[in-house]
């Protein structure tokens, strides 16, 4: 059939389209049309079908999914929540990175736009009028100013990347309980009943694992990125209260 495999019903005696078809299988017409090449190794289904129609009802990727429940789906939603904001915090900190390099290439004239331009600011207003130790004050406050902005929702990205494992754990552990009332209800005589509990056990704990180890990382990354920053501050307010103890002696 153009639409797919056929598989033939007994009862009543009709070929009927298969409700779900197999991806790792083709049909020998399209075979033998559809290439010119000879093959050493030609696999065939000798039941008849049977095989087919068991490898028809192997899961895919989406089924995988929905085996998960509504814990998995919970975790894909975080961790699609969170890698979109962990890309949005990256993007910022790469441009507030650009923005004080170009500062540190220019930095007679300071931007209000920039951390480090805020900083030399306070440094310009305050080297005339304050003695050093009030200057080093003046400065260490204006770095802490600039710490919340430099470090914002590097929290949000770490709670995600420890809650999406621990929601993972609590589907293992609300799908062994429906696995162990389905032996206390029916026994093991049928494997069957059992297999939607385990399934959701073993799939939630992937996709909890899966959506932690990207977050992770983009949280060391963004991490990374504002703690240079902060050195960067840091460094350059220490090298501004040098120059002028410098100028005071």
């Amino acid at each position: 059939n153009q639409h797919g495999f056929l598989n033939f019903a007994s009862e009543p005696g009709l070929f009927l389209e298969m409700g779900k078809q197999p991806s790792a299988a083709s049909s020998a017409i399209s075979f033998f049309n559809g290439s010119d090449q000879v093959f050493s190794d030609i696999s065939i289904d000798p039941t008849r079908g049977t095989l087919l129609s068991l490898t028809s009802q192997s899961p895919d990727y989406m089924d995988r999914i929905h085996q998960g429940g509504v814990i998995g789906y919970i975790i894909i939603m975080l961790a699609l929540a969170g890698i979109g904001f962990s890309l949005y915090l990256l993007v910022e900190r790469l441009t507030i990175t650009k923005q004080v390099n170009n500062q540190l290439a220019d930095l007679g004239n300071p931007v209000q736009a920039n951390p480090l331009g805020r900083v030399l600011s306070v440094y310009n207003n305050e080297k005339e009028v304050s003695d050093l130790e009030t200057l080093e004050m003046k400065l260490d406050e204006a770095v802490l100013k600039e710490l919340p902005n430099i470090e914002k929702g590097q929290s949000v990205v770490k709670l995600l990347a420890a809650v999406a494992p621990l929601l993972g754990l609590l589907g293992t552990v609300t799908g062994m309980i429906a696995t162990f009332q389905s032996i206390t209800l029916f026994g093991t005589g049928d494997p069957k009943l059992m297999a939607g509990g385990i399934s959701q056990a073993l799939i939630t704990t992937v996709l909890g694992l899966v959506a932690a180890i990207p977050l992770l990382f983009m949280h060391n990354i963004i991490s990374s990125r504002s703690k240079a920053l902060v050195q960067i501050l840091t460094q350059q307010s220490a090298g501004m209260i040098a120059e002028q103890g410098q100028k005071s002696a």
